[in-house]
Formats: C-alpha cells, sequence, structure tokens
C-alpha cells in the first residue's frame, strides 16, 4: 500500500469540528441569530441594519441564489491553492476582511480582536477610517499581515491627507476609497433608537488622535468631548466630491488605491481614467440606498467594463463559500467579507471571529476541491450559471 497523503486543510477543520461541539454555530444564519441574542439593541440594529424598507440588503443575498455552481469531476484537486496575487502582492486566499466602523461596540476589544483573528490566519484586514482603535494600534497587532486602510474623505483635506500619511507610516499597503457615503443613508433601525454611535463618541480613534483634527479644535478632545463629536460630525465626509476631486488622492500617497462603491459600468471607466488601481463592486451592504441593485447583478457589467485593465474585487453579500466561488466566477479578483465576522466578534471577541474565518477557508477549500478547480484562477464563467427556476433580472 502506497503512502496515504495527509488531509487537505478542509478536511482536517471538518474533522475537528465533527470531533468535538463547536463553541460557536457554524451555520451563519444561527451565528447571526445568536449575535442578535448577546447584542446590545443599538449595537445590534447599527450592525444589521440597512437603508429604507431594508430592500437591497435583502437583495444582496438573493443574488446569489440565483446562480448556480456548475462542478467539474475526476480532475485530481486533493489540495487546491487558494492563493491569488493582488496589487502584487500574493494573499493565502481571495478573501478579505471588509471595512467595518465602530467595532468597539460589538466587543470590548474591537478591532484589535479582529486584526489578532486575521493575523493568525494570513487574511488581510481592511481596516475602517471610522474605528475604535487607531490605525497605528492596529497595524501594530497585525505584525507583518497584510492589511488596507478604507478612508472616508473627510471635508478637511488636510486631515484626510494626514490620514493617508498616517496609514503609509504604519505599513498599509493599499488605500480603500469609499464613494457611496458621503452621507449617511436613511436607515430606520437606527432612527428608531435614536442612536448613531459617533455622536457618542464611538469610531473616533483616529479622528481623535490624528494631530490635524486636534489642530481644528479650542480644546483637546479629552477636554472638550463634545466639541470633538461636533467637528466630527461636521467633517466626516463631503458630499460636492467629485471625478475631478481624485487626483488629490494621488498626490497625497504613492499607495495603490481602490474606488469601493462603483455599480455603473460607466462609473467603472471612469475610475480607471482617472488612474484607479483596482475598483470595489459594492452597495455598502444595502446600508445606503434602498432599493439598490444588489452587488452581484452590477458585478459582471463592472467587470465587462474594466476589461482587465486592474482588478475587480466584490463586497456585500458574501455570507459562505458558494458566494465567493460565484464572485470570482463573474469576474471578481477576491472577495470581501462583512456581516459575518462582525457576527463572530460579537458572540465571541478574538475566537469568534478566528472560528468564522477558519470555517470559510475550509469551506472554500472544500468547495474548489469538490468543484474541480486546482485555483481561484481556474474558476471561470462556465462555473456558475443562472438557476432557470430563479425570479428577478439577470446578473
Amino acid at each position: 500500500m502506497g503512502p496515504v497523503n495527509p488531509p487537505s486543510f478542509g478536511m482536517r477543520r471538518q474533522l475537528d469540528l465533527y470531533s468535538t461541539e463547536p463553541a460557536q454555530p457554524v451555520l451563519v444564519e444561527r451565528l447571526r441569530a445568536r449575535a442578535a441574542e448577546v447584542l446590545d439593541p443599538r449595537a445590534w440594529g447599527y450592525l444589521e441594519g440597512a437603508a429604507g424598507s431594508e430592500d437591497t440588503a435583502r437583495a444582496n443575498l438573493e443574488a446569489f441564489r440565483r446562480w448556480r455552481i456548475v462542478p467539474r469531476v475526476l480532475r485530481g484537486v486533493e489540495r487546491p491553492d487558494l492563493g491569488i496575487d493582488l496589487l502584487g502582492q500574493r494573499l493565502r486566499s481571495p478573501l478579505l476582511l471588509a471595512p467595518i466602523g465602530v467595532q468597539g461596540i460589538l466587543h470590548p476589544h474591537g478591532e484589535l480582536a479582529v486584526a489578532r483573528a486575521a493575523a493568525a490566519l494570513g487574511v488581510p484586514m481592511v481596516l475602517s477610517s471610522a474605528s475604535s482603535s487607531t490605525l497605528e494600534d492596529v497595524a501594530a497587532t497585525l505584525a507583518d499581515q497584510p492589511r488596507w486602510f478604507q478612508l472616508y474623505w473627510s471635508r478637511d483635506r488636510e486631515f484626510a491627507a494626514s490620514l493617508l500619511g498616517r496609514a503609509a507610516s504604519a505599513g498599509y499597503s493599499a488605500v480603500v476609497v469609499t464613494l457611496d457615503t458621503m452621507q449617511l443613508g436613511w436607515r430606520p433601525r437606527d432612527l428608531d433608537q435614536a442612536y448613531l454611535p459617533f455622536l457618542e463618541g464611538e469610531g473616533l480613534a483616529n479622528y481623535l488622535s490624528d494631530p490635524v483634527f486636534r489642530a481644528g479644535l479650542d480644546r483637546t478632545p479629552e477636554a472638550d468631548p463634545a466639541a470633538a463629536r461636533r467637528r466630527f460630525s461636521q467633517l466626516f465626509a463631503d458630499p460636492s466630491l467629485t471625478w475631478d476631486d481624485l487626483p488629490f488622492l494621488r498626490e497625497h500617497t504613492a499607495l495603490p488605491i481602490l474606488l469601493k462603491g462603483v455599480l455603473h459600468p460607466d462609473d467603472a471607466r471612469r475610475s480607471i481614467d482617472c488612474g484607479a488601481d483596482g475598483v470595489i463592486v459594492s452597495n455598502h451592504g444595502g446600508r445606503q440606498i434602498d432599493g439598490a441593485i444588489a452587488a452581484l447583478d452590477a458585478l459582471p457589467d463592472v467587470v465587462s467594463a474594466i476589461g482587465g485593465r486592474v482588478p475587480v474585487l466584490f463586497d456585500s453579500g458574501i455570507r459562505q463559500a458558494a458566494d465567493v466561488v460565484k464572485a470570482i466566477a463573474l469576474g471578481a479578483r477576491a472577495a470581501l467579507v462583512g456581516r459575518p465576522y462582525a457576527y463572530g466578534l460579537a458572540v465571541r471577541g478574538e475566537d469568534g471571529v478566528r472560528d468564522v474565518l477558519h470555517n470559510l477557508l475550509a469551506e472554500l477549500d472544500l468547495t474548489l476541491s469538490l468543484g474541480g478547480w486546482r485555483s481561484p484562477a481556474e474558476i471561470g464563467r462556465d462555473a456558475v450559471v443562472r438557476d432557470p427556476t430563479a425570479s428577478g433580472s439577470p446578473g
């Protein structure tokens, strides 16, 4: 009898879970329910809520059900390589952590707990400007692991430039500029509870620690926290921005710039014309415009418009490995996962996030092996077909 190869990463994780009852639910919907039980109602509303009737958030999930994976067999895929090349870096997998702000309302250790889990599993973290810990502290926690910084473009240009400089100095390797949140969408869950965490001083670590932001205050944030919060609310974002403002970013950072929130092919082409190094197809998890197109439905046309000139990433609605495969099949280079890891953070802190990521990577490993793909690069458009029984417009 020849040598028996050890089980693959996915199989090892599966065997571990079979042998010991997991400390938190594996199924995302059950984990979501657990998070709803443990979180303060206001924090839960902020995490789970979306714009208006929350139709866009539902559409994001429903769009994935309209596509079915077409596995191939007898391809000898025992141990797929999940790694991808992205912006000059070799990443362990096509999975990144989406920027989620104000993580301190979900768990006392917030972004630092997420950073520790991400570092343990080699999953790049995209840190929100609106974080509960400073970008420097998160970078120190991530150590040598890849990390990107997400910028909410402030009305104060000098402050925006300061954030870009701090991100470069702290070792972030790319800047993600969110374009769809120049002001907050209409979010009834938060309005019903009269709750916006920023007005209570949550999620302001990068602002209150910034020398430019502090220089604009008459008194320090420590001496007059209410004034600091007011200044934040005045400067958070700038709805007057246009494409003509994008050169400002390139003037103040040498890092690759990805534009997040692109849903229209014309905007995708314009992004390229303006020198973007990548685009992220996203509707902010349905939190900005009620009734907006599902992100997955927008993906194929954006990919076509980009024409392979820069990488296209996907965000909004990722819940399991099958979703990652479908997004890649429709042209995404990588996918950003958001709410699932936030559920894990709420339930068990660092351990909860680590379990979510471990399970998602293991499931992705098994899905590629069972589907007959040796790597994400082999997942082509023929890997999915439209479900003939599904309703709704084509994706």
